[in-house]
């Protein structure tokens, strides 16, 4: 911690969560193995040094894979229901440290107080999703063409499952992962993102008391912490059945590739580019709020946030207007004061990936209705702090058609629906879509065969905030497979079909004679 007053209180707040940050080291329980490099955490909220954590080394994942492999030969064998139940327990642990992970969320992330607090809700969300499923991991049974067959189908868990999570929901995102996997028997080794380390540190922690109060073996879920490297050692592993991916479209491509090359399982989620389409039917109150909280939420760095609003011509002036009094409202600042709608980028990297944007964007042609750049003073003293921004554009602009992770909001205009679908699809990823409109027929065919063509379609609510009872995910260069809710479980099991004979006979398919 910098020797700094502790204006945020966090040095409590780690301890609360398990973590000493003495002795230049981060002392934790679970099965989290470190002998390797020290990595820095700096808050973007403040620019201050957080603390160091060790990471792991080749050493250390492996001792973390034997610890999984034993302990996945012990949990597979506990009835679902009985699975469920520690993930309740784990519900309820969430619960009590909410106010103190939601703080540490805000506070090594950047995001806003509401917003961190609203990511464990999701987590303690997704773990009574799972209670209930525990008891639903159904298969089906079917009708053999053989008289006296009986024909049906299992699911039983897949094993290693490895979990590589973004900085940007630190912690949701290996929830989702990481209750469903455990209710289907599996076990989890998961990589937070080195930027966000001390989240997933708690995180462990937590889930690691409810292990040890049910005489449970810490393998059941482990961490790494460490850069890029250890991920790699992750991904190519054979060990592990399924790697669970969140990041981007170019990191997600190698991940794939190495996956596949091993015939492993995985799930993509990566870039969004979403719109929302703005009818000259729609009602516009509700339309700018959801545009706004689309594209600031977050500072912009949702894979869900709103990146192009698609707007009729008829109403194109007065969004645009409405849309630049609304900016000029928003309060920018320490995300850990709830007055503040917007907070930091994750670091200066993704402030100087922001400000290129800006440059491309202006020297392909884009105006700016509402000018970004970064804020300076003592309260930004990070330089993580900028100014979300709205561009006028053509969807046809090479800037337009990728994903910039800050607050930067492209307009544009159509005439009719058809082209403004067009537009909407007219990019290379493919994740969350919506449509702003009172009129039916827009709204279905917006949700046709011939309307949206991603993962996530809405009706007058905005491309973000999507529940944990819908599948999620994307497709194009989205990535492919879906997380949290409806029948994603499945994703987290080995299908088997079974056949039993209870005659004294042998009869083959389709009809097929071998008498010897």
């Amino acid at each position: 911690m910098s020797q700094k007053k502790d204006n945020f209180g966090i040095e409590k707040i780690l301890k609360n969560l398990g973590i000493s940050t003495e002795n230049n080291g981060v002392s934790t329980g679970g099965n989290y193995f470190a002998n390797g490099d020290f990595l820095e955490s700096y808050s973007p909220t403040d620019g201050q040094l957080i603390a160091k954590v060790k990471t792991a080394n080749t050493q250390d994942y492996q001792k973390v894979v034997e610890t999984a492999k034993a302990a996945f030969k012990e949990f597979r064998m506990i009835p679902a229901p009985k699975r469920g139940e520690l993930v309740r327990q784990f519900g309820l642990k969430l619960r009590e440290y909410k106010d103190d992970l939601g703080k540490l969320v805000s506070y090594e992330m950047g995001k806003s107080l509401q917003e961190g607090l609203g990511e464990v809700q999701e987590m303690i969300d997704i773990c009574d999703f799972a209670v209930g499923l525990s008891r639903q991991l159904h298969g089906y049974t079917m009708h053999s063409e053989r008289p006296g067959h009986r024909m049906y189908e299992q699911y039983h868990p897949l094993g290693i499952v490895g979990i590589i999570s973004a900085f940007n929901f630190p912690v949701a995102v290996w929830s989702w992962n990481t209750a469903l996997a455990l209710i289907c028997g599996n076990v989890t080794i998961w990589k937070p993102s080195e930027k966000t380390p001390l989240c997933g540190i708690a995180c462990q922690n937590i889930l690691s008391e409810v292990l040890k109060e049910n005489n449970l073996p810490e393998g059941i879920s482990s961490m790494i912490v460490g850069d890029h490297e250890i991920g790699d050692q992750l991904v190519k592993d054979k060990n592990v059945a399924l790697v669970s991916f969140t990041g981007s479209t170019k990191v997600g491509r190698i991940v794939g590739k190495n996956v596949a090359e091993r015939f492993g399982k995985s799930i993509l989620e990566l870039g969004g580019n979403n719109a929302i389409i703005i009818t000259e039917n729609a009602d516009l109150d509700m339309s700018i709020i959801g545009a706004v909280f689309g594209a600031v939420g977050t500072a912009g760095q949702r894979c869900t946030s709103t990146r192009r609003l698609i707007i009729h011509e008829s109403v194109y002036d007065e969004v645009k207007n409405r849309l630049a009094k609304a900016y000029g409202q928003l309060k920018i600042g320490n995300p850990l004061d709830e007055n503040n709608h917007v907070g930091p980028l994750i670091d200066k990297d993704a402030v100087n990936q922001y400000l290129n944007s800006i440059e491309k964007c202006k020297a392909e042609g884009g105006k700016f209705a509402v000018e970004g750049g970064v804020l300076d003073g003592e309260q930004y003293e990070s330089g993580c702090y900028v100014k979300p921004c709205i561009a006028e554009v053509e969807n046809s602009y090479e800037i337009v058609q990728h994903e910039t992770f800050a607050p930067i909001l492209y307009i544009m205009k159509y005439k009719n629906l058809e082209e403004a679908i067009e537009i909407q699809n007219d990019v290379p990823q493919g994740l969350s879509s919506a449509i702003m409109t009172q009129n039916l027929r827009e709204a279905e065919l917006f949700l046709s065969q011939a309307g949206s063509d991603c993962g996530i379609a809405n009706v007058n609510i905005g491309t973000s905030g999507a529940e944990i009872g819908g599948a999620f995910g994307g497709e194009k260069e989205t990535g492919g497979g879906r997380e949290s809710g409806s029948d994603v479980w499945k994703y987290y099991m080995r299908r088997q079909t079974n056949t039993i004979n209870y005659t004294t006979s042998l009869p083959l398919a389709q009809g097929i004679k071998f008498d010897l």
